[in-house]
């Protein structure tokens, strides 16, 4: 799966995961205290397998991450849906 980010240092940069579902903040065990990203949105295939996951700041509002997210057309360019992460 790819993982992108909204926001922070590393805004519109991407990268690819290997794990079966997508950690909740990235980078995962950062030791810090407080995540660097947290993890905002996943996109499926039909199949169900995980096209990507949309990591955002955070301190970057919900709404924030939605328009930019839109505006960057991730579930068209992966051909998937989006679906809102657990929380």
């Amino acid at each position: 799966m790819r993982a992108l980010f909204v926001g922070g240092a590393v805004d519109n940069s991407e990268l690819d995961l290997d794990a079966k579902s997508p950690p909740m903040h990235y980078p995962e065990n950062g030791g810090g205290g407080r995540p660097r990203y947290n993890l905002h949105h996943v996109g499926h295939r039909d199949g169900g397998e995980i096209a990507y996951a949309v990591y955002a700041a955070p301190d970057l509002a919900d709404d924030e991450v939605e328009r930019v997210a839109s505006e960057r057309d991730y579930a068209r360019r992966f051909e998937a849906t989006k679906q809102a992460a657990a929380r």
